[in-house]
């Protein structure tokens, strides 16, 4: 049994949508485009092949197959509806978020300025805002958490997972700042309005 989803999550999730359009609006022109870029300059300048590794092994964290993989392991471990909550979510939010980047079309940081770009990783094929990675793995966490009944502690480790993924993107040069803000509230917009099981969920 699926319950509707709650009025004040509701609200607040289409209220982060439309932050999120904002942001991803702000930062195609003028002085938000000017700061966008001028913030992805200060992280893709590199800290250090520490970094450089760090960053390259947790990018994928956020891909929708490290979702499915993490859906499979809760199922397996008997937390089926968590799971399906949870991978409903990210498929959600990856799909939104394509289609955004067609309507965005806002080109990668290596095609605007390919000289001045350091790219550590392959290149995607689709355009810049928003980001999926820090999406999809925040949609995932974010409606994974409630149904696992996860302390305070553990849902900041993971919004701090989130983070450190949309830094990744930044860092290795396949996303704007904006990019990942825009991709974090996505997420979080889409966790907040995926439905949860009732009474009988389990």
């Amino acid at each position: 049994m699926i319950c509707a989803v709650p009025r004040r999550a509701w609200i607040r999730g289409t209220g982060l949508l439309a932050i999120a359009l904002a942001v991803g609006v702000a930062s195609r022109s003028g002085r938000g485009r000017a700061l966008d870029e001028r913030a992805f300059r200060a992280v893709n300048g590199g800290w250090g092949p520490a970094a450089d590794r760090t960053f390259r092994a947790l990018t994928e964290l956020g891909s929708i197959w490290a979702s499915a993989g993490a859906a499979a392991v809760l199922a397996g471990a008997g937390r089926r509806s968590a799971a399906a909550r949870a991978f409903r979510a990210a498929a959600v939010t990856w799909v939104a978020g394509q289609g955004l980047k067609r309507l965005f079309a806002r080109a990668r940081p290596y095609r605007a300025d390919p000289e001045g770009v350091r790219l550590l990783i392959g290149r995607p094929a689709a355009s810049s805002w928003p980001s999926s990675h820090p999406a999809v793995l925040g949609a995932f966490v974010w409606a994974a958490a409630p149904e696992l009944a996860l302390p305070p502690a553990a849902r900041a480790a993971l919004t701090g997972l989130v983070g450190a993924v949309g830094l990744s993107r930044v860092y290795l040069g396949v996303h704007y700042p904006a990019d990942v803000v825009g991709g974090i509230l996505l997420g979080r917009a889409v966790s907040l309005l995926a439905p949860g099981p009732g009474p009988a969920g389990g």
